[in-house]
């Protein structure tokens, strides 16, 4: 089986890495807190183009967590995707916030700025843009509407590690970025992990009181905050996994290219092309068919492996049913959801599996 993701087939030399990173920390004595994450942190903001890197908890907590960090809470809303993993609207509900959702672009599957200029209120604070798949977009529009309307814009990177546009990386656009670093993530962990990174000196220290109880000094807390801490174990292995991070973003991009170049299949359409080679990693490939379970099928006969990314949207969720949205509708969202389909796109795939890959999806019939 082709699978959507293989740890076990990664270089021996990472391995070793990596349990020599662990050996580190058990060796030092401190766990949670420490060096290694003050490393990390500031390796990670370096990587995003910014000045400062607050570690946390989950990429989850990383959007909470920048929201109250600007303040927003109660009585504000904020806008974002119903495409999108559930966290991203769960950290709205949890900051306090009212989530609003805007619909997608059918070519890009991200939000489109048309319809959240239709979502905007005045009791609009911020705009939660999530570079879905790894693709960052059209950033200076998002930037410009934000500034003109005086909303802030908060990035939720989750899918974007070292996606770049116009020199620009993810995370560095707005007022904060928010990463996961979960294990399926392009930079993961061994387990849950986040930050949130930001050029505001301000942003960031409130950030780290809040993952820490809201605690300025030890036993003083100022805020109300949450237990939201990077330990120092994963931040030693995300160290030594951000090594292998470029040589694994130009694999991803080798085999989207031959995907984009080898799918010739009328009944299998690729998203758009990114609007450079950097600004997009590929955390996922993801292809739109309308016969989409057909499909799936058809591929597990072939051996390979497929996830549907997101094949509920947020606003058809049990939670969600009455979250606000766009006057006009989300039925470009719908639509993804019922046609979208992730393929294998890690970076240990063989150029033998990527041919498997593209084959399979080229004698798709539909029937």
């Amino acid at each position: 089986m082709i699978l959507m993701n293989d740890f076990k087939a990664e270089p021996p030399e990472l391995h070793q890495a990596m349990l020599g990173a662990a050996s580190r920390v058990l060796e030092s004595g401190w766990y949670v807190l420490g060096r290694e994450v003050e490393v990390f942190e500031r390796q990670w903001a370096a990587e995003c183009g910014v000045a400062y890197g607050v570690g946390v908890g989950n990429g989850m907590d990383a959007i909470e967590i920048a929201l109250r960090s600007l303040g927003i809470g109660p009585g504000d809303e904020v806008i974002t995707t119903p495409m999108t993993a559930f966290a991203t609207v769960l950290a709205i509900v949890r900051a306090g916030a009212t989530p609003v959702l805007a619909d997608i672009d059918r070519q890009t599957a991200l939000m489109s700025i048309d319809s959240a200029r239709r979502c905007i209120t005045l009791r609009t604070k911020a705009i939660v843009l999530v570079h879905l798949y790894g693709q960052i977009r059209a950033m200076d529009a998002w930037t410009e509407l934000c500034a003109a309307r005086g909303i802030l814009l908060v990035e939720d990177c989750a899918q974007a590690h070292l996606a770049s546009l116009n020199g620009n990386m993810a995370g560095s656009f707005g007022a904060a970025g928010a990463f996961s670093f979960y294990p399926t993530k392009n930079l993961g962990a061994v387990g849950d992990a986040g930050m949130l990174v930001s050029d505001d000196e301000a942003l960031a220290r409130k950030a780290a009181k809040l993952r820490n109880y809201g605690q300025s000094v030890r036993y003083y807390h100022p805020e109300m905050g949450l237990n939201s801490r990077l330990d120092e174990m994963q931040a030693a292995i995300l160290g030594e996994r951000l090594k292998w991070l470029p040589e694994f973003t130009t694999r991803r991009r080798e085999i989207a290219d031959a995907y984009l170049s080898g799918i010739d299949n009328p009944l299998v359409k690729c998203m758009a092309v990114p609007e450079s080679p950097q600004a997009h990693v590929y955390h996922l490939f993801v292809v739109n068919c309308a016969q989409r379970d057909k499909l799936q099928a058809h591929l597990r006969t072939h051996q390979v492996q497929t996830h549907i990314h997101y094949p509920i949207p947020i606003h058809q969720q049990e939670s969600c049913l009455n979250i606000a949205r766009d006057p006009l509708g989300l039925a470009n969202s719908e639509h993804h959801a019922a046609t979208c389909l992730s393929i294998p796109c890690h970076p240990q795939m063989a150029d033998a599996e990527v041919d498997v890959v593209i084959a399979a999806l080229n004698s798709f019939s539909g029937e």
